[in-house]
């Protein structure tokens, strides 16, 4: 991917000299020409507690951006103690999945959910732990296959708003 700029043809890169995109992004997280007005950027290294990620998280995914709701959890992946990073990225493959599949990308859209929730589905198995921060992890199993099931047989867009799991249940 080419992050140049196309103001001035230099890389777009950030304070550690990484390569960035400076490009606006939509609420699905593709990017927009320069110039054009795009959603706020989910700021990235946010340290949040658990049960501000899973709120924070919610928010984004009601609000139909599953994109930044994954941002949100892969800052919990990172910075959470290593016996729970498991969880946090089964749920970012989860919401990155329910991306694809809002995008129109039903291949990427089934394979992230399953992938999901096979990671969701194992750490709950291995942690003994069906409900922490108050998650209910069977049901997000259930909602990510089922929609995965769906979206790999009709490999047709699905709604981000209409289709955004409840974490805590319903």
């Amino acid at each position: 991917m080419d992050h140049r700029s196309e103001t001035d043809g230099r890389r777009d890169r950030d304070s550690d000299g990484r390569a960035r995109s400076a490009r606006p992004r939509d609420g699905l997280g593709r990017p927009l020409p320069y110039g054009a007005t795009g959603v706020a950027r989910q700021p990235e290294g946010i340290v949040r507690t658990p049960e501000d990620t899973v709120m924070e998280a919610q928010a984004l995914l009601d609000a139909g951006r599953p994109f930044h709701a994954h941002e949100v959890f892969e800052d919990a992946w990172k910075a959470r103690p290593g016996e729970e990073r498991g969880l946090w990225r089964g749920l970012a493959q989860l919401a990155v999945g329910l991306t694809h599949a809002a995008r129109g990308n039903p291949t990427g859209g089934a394979r992230l959910l399953r992938r999901g929730a096979g990671a969701v589905e194992e750490w709950a198995a291995e942690s003994g732990r069906a409900r922490p921060y108050g998650m209910d992890l069977g049901g997000l199993v259930r909602w990510a296959r089922d929609l995965a099931a769906e979206v790999a047989r009709d490999a047709a867009k699905v709604d981000a708003v209409a289709r955004a799991p409840r974490l805590r249940g319903r």
